[in-house]
């Protein structure tokens, strides 16, 4: 395993992060994507610890807190020291029929730290994100509660999922100004499939130096070596029954194309081809990978052994590259004559 700085802090995470949005699920949406019970975590805790991983994620809002009380357990009959692992968590998300019972408000992020910490079974949460946007909450509130939560021991750390660029740019700026605790990374959804946050957030990461979390890096399924472009909807797979995240699919069919001659040259899934991918890319700090089965955690784990060649990344970034869209290529057009060619995005010099 490979472990890479978390943002701008002294913290070091493996670059695999084992999500467990699969652990618990019984009803709802969660039904679709996992039901993992007490003994099933236990063996795919282990197998991450055994194979590297000290990183784990888990939201309030999975399976109704069930997943968060499923990995405490875990961690605690597998007597994981809690210094050997970071523990990431989240709130924003409904957890009650109150009117306040959800948002980024000072008081339902105070209450929701707090049931996190109960049912994880931990004094404090190394990594603590706001999982959506709250349009209504001020990001002033947001933001001075989540300080108190670090200067009270809960959280060691804080980041965000899920927010436009421009909101985390502001969200920074007042943390700098009133000295709170900033955000320190970025939970986006980010495949070789779906590279649209290279427009505007990536730009922002790397020059907040924060850092990328990368969830569903298989968009959801998508490029699991299930699909093909003659294969579109193959039978028991979860994204035939939960069609999520939104991806431009002719894309798609192009990117897989594109990796099955590479993943036959390795004899390895198409799958570790597209985590290979995503931890070729400077700012990924760490990818969320989940599983319901030990040998699909195996093969993930895997990924961090391969090296893409240049040839091979030249290809897959040509089937994957974005579209262009404005004010991108008028900053190439403009920005020429000063830098030379020019990052789409960045605006830095190749």
């Amino acid at each position: 395993m490979k472990y890479k700085q978390l943002g701008n802090t002294g913290l070091l995470v493996s670059r695999l992060c084992f999500g467990t949005m699969t652990f618990g699920g019984a009803g709802g949406v969660y039904k679709h994507i996992g039901n993992v019970d007490q003994p099933g975590a236990d063996e795919l805790v282990k197998a991450c610890l055994d194979g590297g991983i000290n990183f784990f994620d888990t939201a309030d809002v999975y399976s109704a807190g069930e997943s968060e009380k499923t990995l405490g357990q875990a961690l605690k009959n597998l007597r994981v020291p809690r210094n050997e692992v970071v523990l990431s968590s989240k709130g924003y998300s409904r957890m009650g029929n109150g009117r306040n019972d959800v948002g980024a408000s000072r008081g339902h992020l105070m209450d929701a730290v707090d049931a996190s910490l109960k049912r994880l079974q931990t004094d404090h949460i190394d990594l603590y994100q706001i999982h959506a946007t709250d349009v209504l909450t001020p990001i002033e509130e947001t933001m001075r509660a989540l300080d108190d939560m670090v200067t009270q021991g809960k959280v060691r750390y804080i980041g965000v999922s899920n927010w436009a660029a421009w909101r985390i740019a502001v969200a920074n700026g007042i943390a700098t100004a009133k000295d709170y605790a900033r955000f320190e990374t970025v939970q986006a959804y980010y495949s070789i499939a779906g590279r649209d946050l290279e427009r505007e957030l990536v730009p922002l990461m790397e020059y907040q130096k924060l850092g990328l979390l990368v969830w569903s890096p298989l968009a959801g399924g998508l490029l699991s070596g299930k699909f093909s472009r003659v294969n579109q909807n193959p039978e028991g797979s979860r994204r035939s029954a939960f069609d999520f995240p939104i991806v431009d699919k002719d894309r798609a069919w192009d990117v897989i194309d594109a990796m099955e001659p590479i993943a036959r040259s390795r004899h390895c899934s198409i799958a570790r081809i597209a985590l290979a991918w995503l931890l070729s890319r400077n700012v990924v700090t760490s990818v969320i990978v989940g599983a319901k089965r030990l040998s699909q955690l195996e093969d993930n784990l895997s990924a961090v052994d391969i090296e893409l060649t240049e040839d091979e990344l030249v290809s897959l970034s040509e089937a994957s590259e974005l579209p262009r869209e404005y004010p991108g290529w008028m900053l190439e057009t403009q920005g020429a004559d000063r830098l030379g060619p020019v990052d789409l995005w960045a605006g830095k010099a190749r």
